[in-house]
């Protein structure tokens, strides 16, 4: 019997703040890799933003990666949507995985000491309220598709973040020949 590939995801979430009792959630990407020809992104924002949606959207997924989700991204959406994503499927915290290899701070950080590049460097968590804000309360579409555009290159940074850590990781366990 053929062995089933894994199908993986990658998730990170805009919100106004860090509390979810103070704050909202803005924007949710999610990239569900079901193999090299079938990768989907899933991005709703304000109020596409729903727990069927995202239920539907984890259906398939064995294995979803966060950096900082586990005491950040998904304690926020279960707060805010009463999903327990952990439930849904198997969860790691890159950022654990970054610690293991002596790699602190940020996903930004963390990308500049890999070199994995970013096209959106110029904005923060802080800019992306100031974003989130700016089309909510202004109406401006053009905040709202940098918004957009930031939380999906986090979201894809993901995947290559993994990739390198796993690269890395194989490297150090190959024997080295004498």
């Amino acid at each position: 019997m053929p062995m089933m590939k894994k199908v993986l995801a990658y998730l990170d979430i805009e919100t106004t703040g860090f509390s979810p009792f103070q704050a909202e959630l803005t924007v949710i990407g999610l990239y569900v890799v079901h193999g090299p020809k079938h990768r989907v992104f899933f991005q709703p924002y304000g109020d596409q933003i729903t727990s069927r949606a995202l239920s539907q959207a984890l259906s398939d997924v064995d294995l979803l990666y966060t950096y900082n989700g586990k005491k950040f991204d998904l304690p926020f959406i279960e707060a805010k949507m009463g999903l327990d994503v952990t439930k849904k499927c198997a969860h790691q915290d890159l950022l654990y995985d970054c610690w293991e290899r002596g790699l602190y701070g940020g996903l930004k950080n963390v990308e500049r000491m890999l070199r994995i590049p970013r096209a959106n460097a110029d904005i923060n968590g802080w800019m992306a309220v100031q974003l989130w804000h700016r089309y909510a309360i202004d109406g401006d579409p053009s905040a709202l598709k940098r918004l957009l555009d930031y939380n999906r290159e986090d979201v894809m940074n993901l995947e290559k973040l993994r990739e390198k850590l796993s690269s890395a990781r194989s490297r150090a366990r190959s024997p080295v020949s004498t």
